[in-house]
């Protein structure tokens, strides 16, 4: 159990270079989740742990929302291991947000099955507690352990 654990801990293997150019993004991180966003799934979820540990974090591919910018607690669709699945926005990367929002060091999703509910059993970082508050993620609530 360990073993796999630390392999998720290790840092993410970059792309080939091609045409001697490195293959990474230099812009500057939004407050906000848009399409073909890179993100990082937070729960312990075979399909996300597998993503993760192969280097091919999901993208967006959808936001349920009528702008098609997603914050904390914001639904959205994603692009995983060739399949598409819905997900919970619980962390944004950020310099500037509102005040009592926390900011996260990357773009953080939990897995939802067909029915809505989460994929995994736990969430392995804590998450905003102005989640708490809404009772459509009481069930995201009760697997985490920790709140910000």
């Amino acid at each position: 159990m360990s073993g796999i654990f630390s392999q998720l801990l290790q840092p993410v293997k970059l792309l080939t270079p091609l045409n001697g150019f490195r293959t990474f993004s230099c812009t500057a991180s939004l407050n906000h989740i848009v399409k073909l966003t890179r993100l990082r799934v937070v729960d312990n979820s075979n399909l996300g742990k597998q993503a993760m540990l192969d280097g091919k974090p999901p993208r967006c591919i959808h936001v349920y929302k009528k702008t098609g910018i997603g914050t904390i607690g914001d639904k959205v669709l994603v692009a995983i291991k060739g399949l598409k699945r819905k997900a919970l926005i619980v962390g944004v990367k950020g310099k500037k947000q509102d005040a009592f929002v926390p900011r996260f060091d990357s773009n953080n999703i939990v897995l939802l099955d067909d029915h809505g509910n989460p994929a995994g059993t736990r969430v392995l970082v804590p998450i905003p507690s102005r989640l708490r508050g809404r009772g459509e993620f009481s069930k995201i609530i009760a697997i985490s352990s920790r709140f910000v």
